[in-house]
């Protein structure tokens, strides 16, 4: 069985520093991050931009940043996000087309995104994730011109779907990447059978990582060593160690899921031998210097 590749998702764009003080917001705080994830383990870090105050940040001058500051730290994967509500989607992958990261997320489908709290009866969060073919396109588009290879973010076997008119069309290529998003209210439960049918949804030359929401990351990440697959955790998905116990930086997340790996009979695996299995270039891909100045401002 393969090594198993460890993504750790830094920073996300909807929590915030009252509900987990470790989450970082600067460039620098993003890059010291990835650092610790990286020497606890992580192959790949998947970074969204913030602003100083924790909003969402989509300016290149930032992507810019955050990739020069973690480069200067670290050679691990770096995967930009290009998820986002209300922002044109040309400066959603305008970050993607001028630094050329090695890998970028494109989301597959729209949905209904939702937080749901039970104990207040009312949502913290309720809103459309539209991600119309158009923009698929456009994005898959962008990134192949960059040579940035897109991780396939699914939140539901119907993005899943969502690939077959693109391969059919040439746009997507094997070897295809995949995120296999749980546990998100108006997406799949974060169950292990819905993990088996995800899994068996996919098209052949595939790799795989499980993306488990909340506590439910641990059980799906340890049923996907199990299958073969890839895990991702981090402050992004999930703050907590175990229940009650919160991580004080998302090293301590890569931490459990690298024992989670030893424990289950698997090796984790470096950047360099994540690179090799995913048929990236060996070499780290190096910050550029911005080409543009206004393209990303959103």
């Amino acid at each position: 069985m393969t090594k198993a590749i460890v993504t750790a998702a830094l920073t996300g764009v909807l929590a915030t520093r009252d509900r987990c003080p470790a989450i970082p917001y600067t460039p620098r705080e993003i890059a010291e991050e990835a650092e610790r994830a990286a020497a606890a383990g992580a192959a790949i870090v998947h970074i969204h931009a913030r602003t100083p105050e924790g909003g969402p940040d989509w300016r290149l001058e930032t992507f810019s940043e955050i990739f020069s500051e973690v480069r200067a730290r670290t050679d691990v994967i770096v995967n930009f996000s290009t998820g986002a509500v209300g922002i044109p989607p040309e400066d959603r992958i305008a970050h993607i087309r001028e630094l050329r990261p090695e890998m970028a997320a494109l989301n597959m489908g729209s949905m209904n995104y939702a937080i749901y709290s039970e104990k207040m009866k009312a949502f913290h969060h309720d809103h459309v994730f539209a991600n119309p073919f158009k923009d698929v396109q456009l994005f898959l588009e962008t990134m192949t011109n960059a040579q940035v290879r897109p991780e396939m973010e699914c939140f539901d076997t119907g993005h899943i779907g969502n690939t077959r008119p693109l391969i059919d069309m040439g746009l997507l290529t094997p070897p295809y990447q995949f995120s296999l998003i749980m546990g998100v209210l108006g997406g799949i439960p974060g169950t292990t059978r819905h993990l088996v049918d995800q899994v068996d949804s996919l098209p052949p030359s595939s790799y795989w990582q499980v993306i488990g929401v909340g506590l439910k990351q641990w059980p799906l990440v340890a049923t996907a060593i199990t299958m073969g697959g890839n895990v991702r955790v981090g402050l992004e998905d999930n703050f907590y160690v175990e229940e009650g116990r919160m991580a004080k930086s998302n090293g301590d997340l890569v931490e459990k899921a690298g024992r989670l790996v030893h424990d289950l009979g698997r090796e984790v695996a470096t950047a360099v031998e994540a690179r090799t299995q995913l048929g990236l270039d060996p070499t780290p891909r190096a910050a550029p210097l911005s080409r543009g100045s206004g393209a990303g401002s959103g």
